[in-house]
């Protein structure tokens, strides 16, 4: 009898199917080995979706996986944070989740569909950038930031500002500077700035501070004039527009930021393949160049790296949402 197992044995530990070893060698096998889904939490265009589309080409080139983006937009990121989160944890779903996410909207909303602390991973930063303070040009005269709450007083019917949602830092960047300025000021949210931007140029919205990328074009086609930028420093994208403080506006410097993230519970191996990659890409000088032009500055960090920013962050977040009363239900 044992004559015949043995055999019988030796060729199935040489097919794989009884080793001890054969789940660990699974788990093991290189990441990425099929295609990955990119949800964007914002609609395409936007400086979210713009930048995340560069970093999954470059995730494609060299992994010769596909890395498909899928816009999931709506509830100012929300709806694609939340098919993050409950997704399954095998490393084959990611995305860039902005700093809404992870510091501000736990301070809008009275419950949550997903906790980020316990039900997301994150990756790495991916990007920071500047809000701008941007205006159509046909339809606001303002060419600084004075100007402009010169202007907006003497309207009687008041101003509109758009944002990508209620809660995000364009809102509370917008409704911050018509509440220390005295503006007559209606929020008006889109679903990102590829909705905001038509509106501003029709005339309907009056002006946005809103993350640059999303406006590099239309300013450059002069569709549109950037009045100041919410940076500490002038941008490489826009190096002829002022900061706000230089502009004459004090204590107004705002850094939106995004990082990637996993589902929360992929394995180690896969997040430290992923970490590497995100290094090795936004430390890429082509990489980082394609994000100055685009508005952002490309930033890598370790997963750690993104919890201890969040946290940071999160009292400054929480003290402008109590100011401007911004509150999601």
């Amino acid at each position: 009898m044992t004559s015949i197992i043995r055999p019988a044995r030796r060729a199935l530990l040489a097919a794989g199917l009884l080793s001890p070893l054969a789940a660990p060698a699974l788990a093991q096998s290189p990441w990425p080995n099929r295609p990955v889904r990119v949800i964007v939490p914002w609609p395409p265009g936007g400086s979210t979706d713009v930048l995340a589309r560069i970093v999954a080409e470059r995730m494609q080139a060299i992994t010769g996986q596909p890395f498909a983006v899928e816009n999931r937009s709506g509830a100012a990121g929300n709806i694609g944070a939340d098919a993050i989160a409950k997704s399954t944890p095998d490393g084959y779903t990611m995305g860039p989740l902005t700093l809404t996410v992870w510091a501000i909207h736990m301070f809008l909303y009275d419950r949550m569909p997903f906790n980020p602390d316990t039900e997301l991973q994150p990756i790495s930063m991916h990007w920071e950038l500047p809000n701008v303070f941007a205006v159509p040009s046909a339809h606001v005269p303002a060419r600084n930031p004075r100007e402009f709450i010169e202007w907006a007083r003497a309207r009687r019917q008041g101003v509109a500002y758009g944002s990508p949602g209620v809660g995000t830092s364009p809102h509370l960047s917008g409704a911050l500077f018509a509440n220390r300025n005295n503006l007559d000021a209606t929020h008006v949210p889109f679903r990102g700035a590829a909705q905001t931007i038509p509106a501003m140029l029709q005339g309907d919205v009056n002006f946005a501070i809103d993350n640059l990328a999303s406006y590099v074009p239309v300013i450059a086609d002069g569709r549109m004039r950037a009045l100041a930028v919410t940076s500490a420093e002038r941008h490489p994208a826009l190096p002829d527009t002022p900061t706000m403080a230089e502009a004459g506006i004090e204590n107004f410097t705002v850094a939106s930021w995004c990082a990637y993230a996993f589902p929360a519970g992929v394995p180690a191996p896969i997040l430290q393949r992923a970490n590497q990659l995100m290094q090795d890409i936004h430390n890429d000088p082509a990489i980082q160049e394609r994000f100055i032009r685009a508005g952002g500055r490309a930033m890598a960090s370790t997963p750690d790296g993104v919890w201890e920013r969040a946290r940071r962050e999160r009292p400054m977040w929480e003290e402008m949402a109590r100011i401007t009363g911004a509150r999601l239900g």
